[in-house]
Parts: structure tokens; C-alpha cells; sequence
């Protein structure tokens, strides 16, 4: 999909545009071929250098073909796997072309992205790209802080279950999470690296104010990264406690089964003997034989009950 915005350089009122103008931001989203070709021919850019953008295997690093200059940087993404939320990352490509256009590209939409077009970013303009840029930047380390404040409560509640945990869900669920922190991890520490190449300055020109953001966005980005790798080695503690937690789970429940099963077993021990084919006497022939035979069972049952809850095994 293929959408151009625009501000207007005097009244600085947004829009989307028809057709591909100078101060223009144009935004692909899981471009197809003739989308490609148009961006191609429009901006005088090779359309392998554009493809290369969306290669699933592309790191986050700065590019340059022919006065283009191409920042990939790591976005989060969320993704469902065996009926479980997960953090996944993508590329998303910032193509400053020249002086004269801005594109970005990505392989599905990105929530931050919705942000620039609904207006909700304040001092933004197309034609202002480098400050653009520097506002995309930011935006991206926000959505990771907000993704691990999310992770965060998760955390939380695995903690909360984790006491009467039996099965191997909780584990799952935990390894779920750890997965997504070491994908926000990797991405947040190569994208620190681009910011410090845009902050020194060789890749774009910006204003001092611009620099301000930058370095805050640097600066959430690295926050971001103490809070994941903090996160994860709690994870890490955590499913090993959850593991253990589970085998004495298991442990209390068949013991406790255990109990049970010889408790029971005490009427049909004694009915048993009873039913032998020997003389009993007088019991044999008594009418209240049954009715003694169940309190002696029951008393039998009681006492060993009672024995195996002294010992700790009901």
C-alpha cells in the first residue's frame, strides 16, 4: 500500500497528496511491484536498493546508493503463537532521498506510524525531514518502553499463579515472554548503535533542538534496554522457580493420592478377611455382624488416617 502525506509549507496544514511532490512523506506498507517501480522512477532510486529494505534478515544500519540515505532501525511487532501474545521485531526503512522526498517502508502497518498521520505529534512536518526522522526515532524507543511496561504486568501475574502451578502452561507462558525480551533486547541494542551514528552527526543535519530529541530518544532507548535485560533475568530465576514449584506440586498431589488410596484400601482389607472361606462363630450368625463389620472398617480407616495426617502425607 502506497500513501503520500504532505504539509503545506505556508498555512502547515496535513494532507494526503495525489502524486509525489518535493517535501512530500511517502509511507509503503508491504509494497507490491508496481508500487516499487512508481517509487523507483518517481524518486530516480534503485528499486533493488528499496526490496533490500524489507529483507527479513536486514540489521539495523545506515545505507547510502546515489544520495539516498537509508536508516533500518528494529520496530516491535506483536505476534500470536500457539494461542499465546508474543514480541517479535521488523524492519522498518527511513529512505531520506536527497533533499526532496522522505519515504518510510515496512512489511505490515505500525501502530506508531498512525500517530504522525492522525496528527497527534506535535512540530511535525513532512518537509522537515530530518526532524521527522528524529521524531520516528523517538517514537520507536517509546513503543518499546510501553511493550515492556505490558511485559512487566505479565510478569506480575505469572508471579501471582505461579504458587499453584501444575502444568506446563505457566512454564510455556514464561518461555514466551523470555523469547520476546531476547527479540527486544538484540533489536534495542542495534538500534542503539544507529542512533549513536545519527547522533555524531555523519548520516543527517539537524537543528539543536533536534539534537535534544535525539539524545532523548538515546536515552529511553537505553532505558529500555536496562528494563529488558533486567526483565529477563528475572524471567530466567522465575522459570526455574516455576519448574521446581510444579515437580513439588506434583509431588504434594501424589502423596496426598497416595494417603488416599490406603485409606480406602482398609474397608476392602477387612471385607476381604471377613469373606474368607473360615468359621467365625457366633459373628457368622449375628444380624448385626454387617453393622460391625462397616464400624470396625470405618475406626480401621480412621486411625490410619489419622496416622498418615501426623506423618504429613493428607
Amino acid at each position: 500500500m502506497l500513501t503520500i502525506y504532505k504539509n503545506d509549507m505556508k498555512t502547515n496544514e496535513f494532507s494526503c497528496a495525489d502524486k509525489i511532490t518535493t517535501g512530500c512523506w511517502v509511507n509503503l506498507v508491504d509494497p507490491t511491484e508496481n508500487e516499487l517501480l512508481e517509487i523507483s522512477k518517481s524518486m530516480n532510486i534503485s528499486k533493488n536498493f528499496i526490496q533490500n529494505i524489507l529483507d527479513d534478515d536486514e540489521k539495523p544500519h545506515i545505507d547510502e546508493e546515489d544520495g539516498c540515505k537509508a536508516i533500518l532501525l528494529d520496530v516491535p511487532i506483536v505476534s500470536k503463537r500457539h494461542g499465546m501474545e508474543s514480541i517479535k521485531t521488523a524492519t522498518l526503512g527511513i529512505l531520506l532521498v536527497r533533499d526532496e522526498f522522505m519515504v518510510t517502508i515496512s512489511s505490515q502497518q505500525l501502530s506508531f506510524l498512525k500517530e504522525f498521520t492522525q496528527e497527534k505529534v506535535k512540530e511535525f512536518y513532512t518537509y522537515k525531514k530530518s526532524r521527522f526522522t528524529i521524531q520516528i526515532v523517538y517514537r520507536i524507543a517509546v513503543s518499546y518502553l510501553k511493550i515492556l511496561k505490558d511485559i512487566n504486568k505479565k510478569i506480575e501475574l505469572a508471579e501471582e499463579n505461579m504458587l499453584h502451578a501444575t502444568k506446563n502452561e505457566e512454564i510455556l507462558n514464561l518461555l514466551s515472554i523470555e523469547n520476546s525480551l531476547t527479540y527486544i533486547i538484540t533489536a534495542l541494542r542495534s538500534n542503539g548503535v544507529v542512533l549513536d551514528k545519527i547522533l555524531r552527526g555523519n548520516t543527517i543535519d539537524f537543528y539543536e533542538e533536534d539534537r535534544n530529541l535525539l539524545e532523548d530518544a538515546i536515552i529511553e532507548n537505553n532505558q529500555a534496554l536496562s528494563m529488558a535485560e533486567l526483565y529477563r533475568g528475572i524471567l530466567e530465576s522465575m522459570t526455574d522457580t516455576v519448574a521446581t514449584i510444579i515437580s513439588n506440586n506434583l509431588n504434594t498431589i501424589m502423596k496426598f493420592l497416595a494417603g488416599i488410596t490406603i485409606v480406602i484400601s482398609i474397608p476392602t482389607m477387612v471385607a476381604s478377611f471377613m469373606g474368607m472361606n473360615v468359621p467365625l462363630g457366633e459373628f457368622a450368625i449375628n444380624p448385626l455382624s454387617f453393622i460391625y463389620l462397616i464400624i470396625i472398617s470405618i475406626l480401621l480407616s480412621l486411625v490410619v488416617a489419622y496416622i498418615l495426617k501426623k506423618r504429613n502425607m493428607l
